[in-house]
């Protein structure tokens, strides 16, 4: 499919904004998904391309805590198989979809996500106590998390991440650190999983994807760097805007 300029002019501060949102309070993936959209870019190939520019960000997170030793191996190794498995069918799921239904569903997905996240801001806060005791629960949770959300992630995708964390901070009693870590496993996976089921597709345009991927990098890179007691409070205005510019487009697409 092609592309212009123009629309890298919009798509790419857009990545940009969303790796460093995700840096400050998590939700990016609110910012970068409607960026291709926004852009004129059908759903389905918005969210293939958008998943290797996250797939790009999600690496350089995935690496960071592996060697922090956040990872606990067999649970790791658990999610990412259930992940694998949940992606490819969410994504086969999206591409049977027709762009029109797709659309609408995300005019109620997209405000019902970002409330979501914008509330988890605070749970986050209160888990984190647990002692990281890996019982036949913490086996069985991360196990649906990879199936469940992974499917969610192959389908859609954003908020994914803030609901695996939690699920797996709350329902599998893992401390943030390691809830962290096990969920950059299992996201990295359905990214990949995601890519290979749109590019197959022919949904992915991967140049693009590859550019947005080095914006998102940096963004995440100066987030973390300078803002991180940002928080939540600081990105709602930056989420609204985007969500409102995406809210047109998609009325207007569906209008003609």
């Amino acid at each position: 499919m092609e592309w212009s300029v123009s629309q890298l002019f919009i798509i790419c501060p857009l990545i940009f904004l969303g790796g460093l949102i995700d840096a400050i309070g998590g939700g990016g993936g609110l910012i970068t998904l409607p960026a291709f959209l926004i852009a004129g870019f059908p759903v389905h190939v918005a969210i293939g391309t958008n998943k290797v520019s996250s797939a790009m960000g999600t690496s350089i997170a995935f690496t960071k805590f592996m060697r922090d030793g956040y990872m606990p191996l067999k649970l790791s190794v658990l999610g990412i198989v259930c992940a694998l498995l949940g992606s490819s069918l969410g994504a086969r799921t999206a591409l049977l979809i027709s762009e029109r239904i797709l659309r609408m569903m995300m005019l109620v997905i997209l405000p019902a996500t970002a409330w979501y996240v914008f509330r988890s801001q605070d749970l986050l806060k209160e888990e984190g106590t647990h002692k990281d005791e890996i019982t036949r629960r913490t086996y069985i949770v991360c196990a649906l998390v990879g199936l469940g959300l992974g499917f969610y992630d192959g389908f859609y995708g954003p908020g994914a991440g803030t609901f695996m964390l939690l699920l797996l901070a709350g329902a599998a009693k893992l401390s943030v650190q390691k809830a962290n870590g096990v969920t950059k496993a299992i996201n990295f996976a359905t990214n990949i999983a995601a890519i290979a089921v749109y590019f197959t597709g022919g949904k992915v345009i991967l140049p693009l994807g590859v550019t947005a991927g080095i914006f998102s990098i940096a963004g995440n890179y100066i987030g973390a760097r300078f803002f991180e007691n940002g928080g939540a409070k600081t990105v709602r205005p930056v989420i609204l805007v985007v969500l409102s510019l995406f809210f047109v487009r998609v009325i207007y697409d569906l209008l003609h």
